[in-house]
């Protein structure tokens, strides 16, 4: 039997994997489980599942629970909290947090022996260099859980690849063998509308995603295509491949969810219905496959015949600089991706709080990343949380003064 901790378990991700592993407790032990503040759906499930130790970092919301806590079960609080719970005894960590949130906590886990189920893509786009350094000298794995770079991960197995993020000791490179990495996005709600003002949007606009259902913060990353621009530099982590042969395709149907393109000019593609329960049971499975037939409730299988004519666009930088400037950030190095992960997040709280436009977001990342100084060394985490630190002060300071 395997036990696992999961970081972000109220939201989406978390609440997909628990449905999961509803099924499987012959084979998994949930043994910590943590959220932001949703201490009520926390401690529900902790119950449910018979967990001894849950972290909630929000500190006013741990204090309340604190005061209600049952018998039996530890309550671990604030970044501190979160530290302690992935260095229990456990042999995989599932981070699904919001943010720069779950990068100390997946430093932790990888320091004390655990594998990680990765969702929360801003742990590499902060700090991919150190992550994937420290997870090749001490030996671990990480398996991706967004569909993009589950399918990538995919594909590169069946090509008989072993990819980076899981290579162990002397295995073979296989980079080389890579033209192009292809990674898919729906186009959320507004590629297809042409004629959208920008500064018109409205925040229930940009949170009607037309494919899948979201946490907040990365449904608007999703609107401005921010998503595909962290997206590309995970990838570029993940997999060991040159930001220059990593594109995007628009692909509304969700149905490929990203492509590798070999040197022979040959393209393998993942295909499946878009439901996060595929990736989920891979990255907790790997290097084996689930029989769906085991899984507590079925997710819908693909049926090209239904699914009909699969459509594919360029994704337009002029109208959606978010990637423009991801790539820029690459290409400076350093703590740029970091400059712009911080800065991303910031405006994108403030979008939702009704602070600033739509058109804005964009605007503040590129600001932060000509004003923010994005060259220093990103070799240390000191580092990465003074660049952090930094754009997310002076975004908020451009919020302030708009």
């Amino acid at each position: 039997m395997k036990r696992l901790v999961i970081l972000g378990s109220t939201g989406s991700i978390g609440q997909t994997t628990l449905r999961l592993l509803s099924s499987k407790s012959d084979e998994w032990e949930v043994v910590g489980l943590a959220a932001r503040r949703d201490a009520d759906a926390l401690l529900r499930d902790a119950q449910r599942l018979g967990v001894r130790h849950i972290a909630l970092s929000d500190d006013e919301a741990a204090a309340a629970l604190r005061k209600r806590l049952p018998d039996g079960i530890t309550l671990h609080q604030g970044e501190q909290g979160l530290l302690e719970l992935v260095s229990l005894d456990a042999d995989v960590v599932v981070c699904a947090t919001v943010g720069m949130s779950g990068l100390a906590p997946v430093m932790r886990a990888l320091e004390t022996g655990k594998d990680i189920a990765l969702a929360t893509k801003e742990v590499l786009v902060a700090a991919g260099e150190i992550v994937m350094r420290e997870r090749e000298r001490l030996g671990r794995v990480i398996t991706p859980i967004d569909s993009e770079h589950s399918a990538i991960f995919q594909c590169l197995q069946s090509a008989s690849r072993t990819p980076f993020c899981v290579r162990r000791g002397d295995a073979a490179a296989s980079e080389d063998s890579i033209r192009r990495l292809i990674l898919t996005a729906s186009g959320g709600p507004f590629f297809f509308r042409p004629e959208l003002d920008f500064d018109k949007v409205k925040v229930e606009d940009a949170l009607n995603h037309p494919k899948w259902r979201m946490g907040r913060k990365i449904t608007i990353d999703s609107a401005s295509m921010m998503n595909k621009g962290l997206e590309m530099i995970e990838a570029r982590w993940l997999f060991n491949v040159p930001p220059e042969r990593i594109d995007v395709l628009v692909h509304p149907e969700s149905i490929v969810h990203s492509l590798v393109e070999f040197v022979d000019g040959t393209q393998l593609a993942e295909l499946s219905h878009p439901d996060m329960t595929y990736a989920i049971s891979y990255a907790l499975s790997w290097p084996e496959r689930e029989s769906r037939d085991t899984f507590g409730f079925k997710p819908p299988l693909l049926d090209l015949a239904t699914a009909g004519t699969l459509h594919f666009h360029s994704p337009d930088p002029v109208r959606f600089p978010a990637l423009r400037l991801a790539r820029e950030a690459i290409a400076a190095g350093g703590t740029a991706t970091t400059t712009l992960n911080g800065a991303n997040e910031v405006a994108v709280q403030a979008f939702l709080d009704g602070r600033i436009r739509f058109s804005d977001i964009w605007r503040i990342v590129e600001d932060a990343l000509a004003n923010c100084s994005s060259t220093a060394s990103a070799s240390d985490l000191g580092s990465v949380f003074e660049a952090d630190k930094c754009a997310r002060s002076f975004a908020a300071g451009r919020i302030a003064s708009a």
